[in-house]
């Protein structure tokens, strides 16, 4: 029996970018399915009093160099050699999210989510920009006029904010976030624990 287990992002993370690209085959290896469950990453961390590593380790370079270091060895080791940082970072990813919120329960779910990452951490764009995405969604046989249509739709801004409110009382600081079960684990180093947990 497939065994499922949620995973808490924002397109505005680089290293939930990472996860995405490596999900396939983990899943695959563990007979698992990943439940993508889209979140304000900016919310999060006013929330929690948490910030992104560059802020963190403002005052320890030989940790921010160490945590760089980390994520380029991630890189090698799973051969994610389309990343690219984004120029416009840190970009605010609320609109993307929003888009990936409206499209929640239908077909469009997952190409969408592929293609804002794809769009912010291999080619470069400024997903805050309403004419870029939906230029993007139309170039891929989106409907981008319906999604960017839908970042202004009230329903749509609640349920984003819901689930990471809801996120935010599960004990979640930042992304990636995992949850097997009830059980917690944070960062994408975490993802063999995750492992463990569906085992």
């Amino acid at each position: 029996m497939t065994k499922k287990f949620e995973f808490l992002f924002d397109v505005g993370a680089p290293n939930a970018y990472l996860v995405h690209k490596i999900l396939p085959e983990f899943c695959a290896a563990h007979d698992a399915d990943a439940v993508y469950q889209p979140v304000l990453l900016g919310k999060i961390f006013k929330a929690t009093g948490n910030r992104a590593p560059m802020l963190r380790y403002a005052d320890a370079p030989a940790k921010l160099a160490y945590e760089q270091l980390e994520f380029m060895r991630f890189i090698r080791k799973h051969h994610i050699d389309a990343f690219r940082m984004n120029p416009h970072f840190p970009v605010n990813s609320q609109l993307a999210m929003r888009v990936i919120c409206a499209a929640q329960g239908c077909s469009d779910f997952a190409p969408i989510i592929d293609l804002m990452m794809r769009s912010m951490w291999e080619e470069g764009l400024d997903l805050a920009q309403p004419q870029i995405v939906e230029e993007l969604l139309s170039e891929n046989k989106l409907d981008g006029r319906h999604y960017v249509a839908c970042t202004e739709n009230d329903a749509i801004k609640a349920r984003l904010i819901e689930q990471t409110e809801a996120a935010i009382a599960r004990g979640v600081f930042g992304v990636p976030a995992f949850f097997a079960g009830e059980e917690l684990f944070w960062g994408k180093e975490r993802l063999s624990q995750v492992a463990e947990a569906l085992a």
